[in-house]
């Protein structure tokens, strides 16, 4: 049976938050952000879950989170690096060690991603080797100068916006992730599938998810999620 394992990243600090408490620990109707997080793919049909978080928050974490929620599926909590694209490799050498077939790479800071997005991923990965969730930009987007003059105006028709999970095959993933990381070539990296296409040679298809699944980055976002989770 493939082996399909989610990898959560945690190790953000969340410096936009404005808050002393980093954002995926911060409490949504009385229960941690990352738990929401977590609970999705535990309630999936993937068959493990990593961990990715901060080194001094490993211990909380397994307590307070995977004990405390008795979160069944996680098989691992392991330290990130300094860069996102840092936590992602040590969460891929993660799942080098349970022999992953697939991986579903998501950010802790998503907790209101859907059954429906997990589960096309997971399916259509399988055929693609490489997708990721993501929603078409409802708005005109501009393109600026430094001096924030107008240069483009791209067809929105073509635009969508980048989610998560990014799922990959895991071999693709890891070998693209291990080349980079050991080129330094990490300039201007800001998701997952970015690396697979660079350094992978594959191009990522875009799996439609929904608006829900924001990323919970600023204050205003505790309160859209409060909002979700009433309505859920």
């Amino acid at each position: 049976m493939e082996k399909y394992v989610a990898i959560i990243l945690s190790a953000g600090r969340g410096k936009r938050m404005g808050s002393d408490v980093p954002k995926q620990y911060m409490d949504i109707n009385g229960n941690p952000i990352l738990y929401y997080s977590i609970k999705a793919f535990e309630e999936s049909k993937v068959h493990s879950i990593i961990i990715v978080t901060g080194s001094s928050d490993i211990d909380y974490v397994k307590t307070e989170i995977v004990d405390r929620y008795e979160l069944k599926k996680v098989v691992d909590v392991v330290s990130g690096g300094d860069e996102r694209y840092d936590s992602v490799y040590r969460g891929l050498e993660a799942a080098n060690r349970i022999d992953a077939d697939y991986v579903l790479i998501h950010d802790g800071a998503r907790p209101f991603v859907d059954q429906d997005t997990i589960i096309n991923c997971m399916e259509n990965v399988r055929t693609s080797r490489a997708c990721i969730a993501g929603v078409p930009v409802k708005d005109t987007i501009k393109v600026v100068e430094s001096n924030n003059v107008i240069v483009d105006n791209p067809d929105r028709s073509t635009l969508w916006m980048a989610q998560t999970p990014q799922c990959f095959e895991f071999s693709l993933a890891y070998n693209s992730y291990k080349e980079m990381i050991e080129s330094e070539k990490t300039k201007g990296i800001t998701d997952d599938a970015m690396v697979i296409e660079k350094f992978g040679g594959i191009k990522s298809v875009m799996i439609e998810s929904s608006y829900n699944n924001i990323k919970v980055t600023t204050p205003i976002d505790i309160r859209i999620g409060e909002q979700l989770l009433n309505n859920l």
